[in-house]
C-alpha cells in the first residue's frame, strides 16, 4: 500500500488501537502516574526512558493528538501546546534568549506582534519586522549576528498576505537559522510549509484544526530538517550540555529530528506549564477527522463570498487570495492551489463608520473575535484585536479603519451572501 494520503491521516493519524482497545483516542485525565520504584522513575527524569510522569510536561492524550499534526505536516516529532500564542512563545523562546534577535514578518497576528515587540522584548529579545513583500536585499540587510531564527505565517491574520516561503526560507538559512512559519489559516490540508524550506510549524488549533469553537490549544512541529549541530554555537541551548537535566546534550542524545521538541518539553513546558489539557486534545482530535472536509467547504463558501463582495457596490476593496486580480494571487497557487482559507478581509466605501454599519447588521454572521470555525464570524480588527497598535503599526500589519474580517463557516454559501448584501444595503 502506498503511504497513506492526507485525508486519511486526519482520520486515522497518530493513533492505532491494539485488539479489544478503544477505537477512539481514550482521554487519560490523570495528572500523575504511577511506577514500581523510584529507580524507574528517576530514568524518566534523566530522560533514559519514554514514558510519563506528570501531565503538566506531557500527557498520552496529548502525545497521540500532537502525533497526528505531526504526520499531516510530515515532522518528525510535535507538541501540543495550551494556546496558539504558546505555540509561538515557545517555538521563539526555545531557541532565543536575552541578547538574541529574531527577524519576523511585520503582517503577523496582532496578538503575535504584542508578544514579540512588547513581552519578549522585556525579556531582552530583539525583533525586527520587515515586510513580507520586501526584496531579498531587504530581507538580508535585517539580519544581525545573534539572528537566532525568522518568522512568519502562511497566510498573515488578518491582513490574508500569502507569505514567500521560499524567499524567506532562503534568507534564514543562508544566515544559519531555522524559518518558523505559522500555518494556522492554510492548515496542512491546503498547505505544508515544510516541503518549500520551512523548518518549525506551529499552529492555533483553535481555529481550523479543533474548527467549532471547543477547545483553545496550539502546536509545534519539527520538520526535523534544520542541522542543529551545524551550526552549534548559535544554538547552544540544543548542542550544549543541560545541567539541569544531568548534561545532556539534546541535539546529540534525540538527534536532528527530536532535539527541538524533546528540548521545548524538557524545559519550557516544565518551568512554564502552558500544556493543553486532555479534554481539549479529545475535542482537538474529533475536529481533525474532519479537517479535510470542512477546508473544502470553508474555501469553496469563501470564494464565492469573494466574488460577490468584489462585484458589490458599497465594497471599496475585496482581499482574498483566490481571486485571480489578487496580488497574491500567484503566490497562493503556487503554495495552496487547493485553495487558502476561509476568511476574506474586505473595506467598505464610507470607512469605519460604514463598517460599522454593516456589523450591526449582519444577522448570520456573528461578531466574535474567534474566526476559522464551522460557524461564520466577523470582526473589525482596528477596535479589537489590534486596537493596541497605533496607527503606524496598523499601516504596517495591513489593517486600516474600514477592514472587516469575514470567516466563512460551512453554512450555504448563499445564505451568507444574501445577509451581507442586506447588511451593506444597510448603509
Amino acid at each position: 500500500m502506498k503511504k497513506d494520503r492526507i485525508e486519511t491521516r486526519c482520520v486515522q493519524g497518530g493513533y492505532t488501537p491494539g485488539n479489544g482497545e478503544p477505537r477512539q483516542i481514550p482521554i487519560i485525565q490523570s495528572t500523575t502516574f504511577k511506577y514500581a520504584t523510584s529507580e524507574d522513575m528517576g530514568k524518566l527524569f534523566d530522560l533514559e526512558a519514554e514514558g510519563y510522569f506528570y501531565t503538566r510536561l506531557q500527557n498520552p492524550t496529548n502525545d497521540m493528538v500532537a502525533a497526528k499534526i505531526c504526520a499531516l505536516e510530515g515532522g518528525t516529532a510535535a507538541m501540543l501546546t495550551s494556546s496558539g500564542q504558546a505555540a509561538s512563545f515557545y517555538s521563539v523562546f526555545n531557541i532565543a534568549g536575552c541578547g538574541d534577535h529574531v527577524v519576523a514578518s511585520s503582517t503577523i497576528y496582532g496578538g503575535t506582534y504584542n508578544l514579540f515587540a512588547v513581552t519578549m522584548k522585556r525579556m531582552g529579545i530583539e525583533f525586527t519586522f520587515v515586510d513580507p513583500d520586501c526584496t531579498a536585499e531587504e530581507l538580508d540587510a535585517a539580519f544581525q549576528p545573534n539572528t537566532k531564527a525568522v518568522f512568519g505565517e502562511t497566510i498573515a491574520n488578518p491582513a490574508l498576505i500569502v507569505l514567500d516561503i521560499e524567499k524567506f526560507a532562503k534568507a534564514a538559512h543562508a544566515h544559519g537559522v531555522p524559518l518558523i512559519i505559522d500555518n494556522t489559516f492554510a492548515t496542512p490540508v491546503n498547505c505544508r510549509p515544510f516541503e518549500w524550506g520551512a523548518d518549525i510549524v506551529t499552529h492555533s488549533t483553535t481555529k481550523y484544526m479543533d474548527g467549532h469553537g471547543a477547545g483553545v490549544g496550539g502546536c509545534i512541529v519539527d520538520s526535523g530538517n534544520f542541522d542543529w549541530m551545524a551550526h552549534a554555537d548559535k544554538f547552544p541551548g540544543l548542542t550544549t550540555p543541560d545541567d539541569s537535566y544531568h548534561g545532556v546534550v539534546y541535539a546529540e542524545r534525540f538527534g536532528q529530528g527530536g532535539a527541538f521538541i524533546t528540548k521545548a518539553t524538557a524545559q519550557l513546558m516544565r518551568d512554564f506549564g502552558s500544556i493543553q489539557s486532555p479534554q481539549n486534545a479529545f475535542l482537538l482530535n474529533m475536529g481533525l477527522e474532519s479537517l479535510h472536509v470542512r477546508m473544502q467547504r470553508h474555501c469553496e463558501n469563501a470564494q464565492k463570498v469573494a466574488e460577490f463582495l468584489d462585484a458589490h457596490e458599497k465594497v471599496s476593496w475585496v482581499n482574498y487570495a483566490g481571486l485571480p486580480g489578487n496580488k497574491y494571487y500567484e503566490l497562493a497557487q503556487k503554495y495552496m492551489p487547493n485553495g487558502t482559507c476561509g476568511v476574506i478581509s474586505f473595506g467598505v466605501a464610507g470607512g469605519r463608520e460604514a463598517a460599522s454599519t454593516v456589523m450591526k447588521n449582519l444577522k448570520v454572521a456573528a461578531i466574535e473575535t474567534h474566526v476559522a470555525d464551522a460557524r461564520t464570524c466577523c470582526l473589525h480588527p482596528a477596535s479589537a484585536t489590534h486596537r493596541q497598535m497605533n496607527d503606524e503599526e496598523l499601516e504596517a500589519a495591513g489593517v486600516s479603519p474600514d477592514l472587516i474580517r469575514y470567516s466563512c463557516g460551512i453554512e450555504n454559501a448563499d445564505d451568507l451572501i444574501e445577509d451581507l448584501d442586506q447588511a451593506l444595503r444597510a448603509i
